[in-house]
């Protein structure tokens, strides 16, 4: 018994695979440090963030791999500022606050 999917169904089902399985691995978001610094931009979109809960949105940058993704933070990408604001946060705290920013809403 085989079922055949489209690819960009098979694409969204691995992205949201890796989602699910790195938030599995980290802990628990510090959602003080969250709507501190993240949330203003990513809870509504500002200067293109993909917002919270939009999993469509962060699919593509989820698919660059974790590492990279915490590199973007750290170093600053586009319009969001080296750290993202977040010059507390460790790398876990990285890597907890994107898989709970990527989780599509529910």
């Amino acid at each position: 018994f085989h079922v055949y999917l489209p690819m960009s169904t098979m694409k969204k089902l691995l992205v949201l695979s890796i989602a699910l399985s790195a938030g599995a691995a980290f802990a628990e978001p510090d959602m003080d440090k969250y709507n501190k610094s993240c949330a203003v931009c990513h809870a509504s979109g500002a200067a293109n963030a993909p917002k919270t809960g939009d999993a469509a949105a962060w699919e593509p940058r989820m698919a660059k791999g974790m590492d990279a993704l915490v590199q973007s933070v750290q170093n600053g990408l586009n319009a969001m500022p080296p750290k993202g604001m977040c010059f507390e946060c460790s790398d876990e705290d990285y890597k907890a606050l994107i898989v709970y920013m990527a989780k599509p809403a529910e």
